[in-house]
Parts: C-alpha cells; structure tokens; sequence
C-alpha cells in the first residue's frame, strides 16, 4: 500500500490492491495495512451474501472484500466516529456498497441487531488494554487496545450469524488459547492458519474460520508464509506467491477445507 494523496484535514489516500482501491485514512493514528488485506482475501464469500465486519475502522478490509466480490452486502460496524465517516467516505468514492453503522458492539442497535449475516469478518485488538502502554492517539490506542473484551467480539459475531454462518478472524498467536477457549458450543468446524512472516520462523498471526452449528473437527492447517526469502535480502517486497497475489490482485485466499 502506497499513498498516493494528502487531504489539508490530515488524512491521507493509500493505495490497495496493487492501486485498484484507494482508501482515505488518518496521517495519524490507526492505519490499515496487510492484515486488513489479508482477513478480507480469507472470507470465502460468494454473491449475493450478507457479511457483517465488527470493528470496521476506514472499511479497508470490508471494501477489499466488495472490491474482490460483486454482489455482496457488506455492512461495518465502528465505534470511533472520525473513522466511521471515512468509512463512509471511502464508500462513497469507491463506488462500492458498504452500510456503516456507528455503534458499540456490544450495544448495536436494534435494527442490526434483529438481521443475521452469512458471514462475521474480525479484526479484534490485538493488545490487552491491562498489559503494557497505550499508544498517545486515542484512536490507535482503542483500534490497539480497545477495552471491549474478546468475549464480547466474539458473542456479538455468533449472534448476528445465521445458522451455518462463518466468522473469520485475525488475531496475534499468543492470543490463540485465550480465542479458542472463548469459542463456545455455538461453534464448530474451527480451523487455524498461522501466518508466519517466513519459512521456518514462528508465527506471529493468525487467521481462524469457525462455522455456526458446525460439526466437523478441529483443523490446525499449515502456516502461511508472507514472504518469499529465508531473509530480508533487498529493498523492496518480497511477498510469497499468494500473498503477493492478495495485495497485489485482490486474489482470495484458498486456505478452509
């Protein structure tokens, strides 16, 4: 992701996909980046289906999602009201159908909260609000740190999944025992992919699909690699083949049984 234009409010409009979206974020404060990229490539939507992304931010990965499916109804929910109105913002000039809902999760109105979705996409604070220091920008610490705690992301996203719906994470991997034992009987077919940064190094995300009612049995699948080399030997990216393929061309990501 590149930026390719400054706004005089201090926002500024970055390049994704290889430049096929272009998305305004803040200079400062929580910025969106592969990850974002990354968890909208491993939802496995089809059109005509209803996805609902908790903690939509500027909506780069709800719109990476329209962006890459024709068709779907895409609908954000963001608590932060600047980075909700550059989600709408960002809607607006992509062209690309994304609702965004300005709410708590854990207290979405009404009217949200008696529709079901085929599909949860998350993106939950990677940082435990208890644990170390907060970042001075208030956005970025709540995107970060957010006090909400991962119960709760996950209880809102099981709620608003019709039967046989599928929630799709991203997370950071010393969060795994906590995320998997939040997973309730509501849950099933749980499948993991580690994403290591390169071959042979330990994971330091990872990206997880469960299904609503679903039967099948725990799945540890093997780790995605993000870049190329045994090391970083150039200036420049050296992104493996799928994953360059997602950032660059807006590709999915084929990783779910």
């Amino acid at each position: 992701m590149s930026t390719s234009a400054a706004d005089p409010e201090g926002a500024t409009r970055d390049a994704f996909l290889g430049g096929r979206l272009h998305l305004w974020q803040p200079r400062r404060g929580y910025r969106a980046g592969v990850d974002a990229v990354l968890l909208a490539a491993a939802v496995p939507a089809e059109a005509g289906q209803a996805v609902l992304e908790l903690g939509c931010g500027v909506g780069a990965a709800a719109l990476c999602l329209a962006a890459r499916v024709p068709g779907l109804h895409v609908t954000g929910v963001e608590i932060q009201p600047d980075y909700a109105a550059l989600a709408h913002r960002n809607a607006e000039e992509t062209g690309l159908a994304l609702e965004v809902v300005e709410a708590d999760l854990a207290h979405m109105p009404k009217a949200l909260r008696q529709r079901s979705f085929d599909l949860v996409m998350m993106n939950p604070p990677y940082f435990d609000p208890a644990l170390g220091t907060g970042s001075a920008d208030a956005g970025r610490d709540t995107a970060l740190r957010g006090a909400t705690p991962a119960t709760t992301w996950i209880d809102a996203g099981v709620r608003r999944l019709a039967p046989k719906g599928r929630l799709v994470m991203i997370q950071r991997i010393e969060r795994l025992p906590e995320i998997l034992a939040l997973l309730d009987d509501r849950l099933g077919s749980v499948t993991v992919v580690p994403l290591a940064p390169r071959d042979g190094r330990a994971a330091h995300l990872f990206l997880l699909s469960a299904k609503k009612g679903g039967r099948a049995r725990f799945r540890l699948a093997p780790p995605l690699v993000l870049h190329a080399a045994a090391s970083h030997e150039r200036d420049g990216e050296d992104y493996s083949p799928p994953v360059a393929a997602v950032l660059r061309d807006g590709a999915p990501l084929d990783i779910w049984a």
